[in-house]
């Protein structure tokens, strides 16, 4: 059962359609670690031209939606309420499998480290119990709130 769904999750980060990729939260240790869920259909844009007849999902979509659950777990820390999360670097991303439409994005990230406004998480991202890509990120918070 979901512990956050699409509009929570709205609530949360600026990001909306077409450019949210996250359908719900599943689980969430506040300052640790999120298990967040997307699931790819046929009706996503990219798949009119990455490729016809092939369709995969690109895989910069695949770390831009490991970016928006890790953007979900800084934001909900207290100190970071109300900010927007950056991403501020991509540090040695692996794809492991095609994801295509059809299949259910599961992805599970680790706080590693904050300290002020920037921070790093380790990412993977799963299609059932296969690694489909795996990276760490790093991010900057915005001074300002949003609105």
């Amino acid at each position: 059962m979901a512990i956050m769904n699409a509009k929570e999750i709205m609530e949360l980060i600026p990001n909306r359609y077409p450019i949210l990729f996250i359908d719900r939260v599943d689980e969430m240790t506040p300052g640790e670690s999120i298990v967040a869920t997307k699931n790819v259909t046929i009706n996503e844009e990219y798949f009119q031209g990455h490729f016809p007849g092939n369709p995969v999902m690109p895989g910069v979509l695949i770390i831009e939606s490991m970016a928006q659950v890790a953007s979900i777990l800084i934001l909900s820390s207290p100190q970071f309420e109300h900010k927007t999360a950056y991403l501020g670097s991509i540090k040695n991303a692996k794809f492991r499998r095609m994801v295509e439409p059809g299949d259910v994005l599961t992805f599970h990230v680790t706080m590693d480290k904050v300290r002020d406004r920037t921070g790093s998480v380790s990412c993977v991202a799963y299609v059932g119990d296969e690694k489909a890509c795996e990276t760490k990120l790093t991010f900057i918070v915005d001074r300002q709130e949003r609105d």
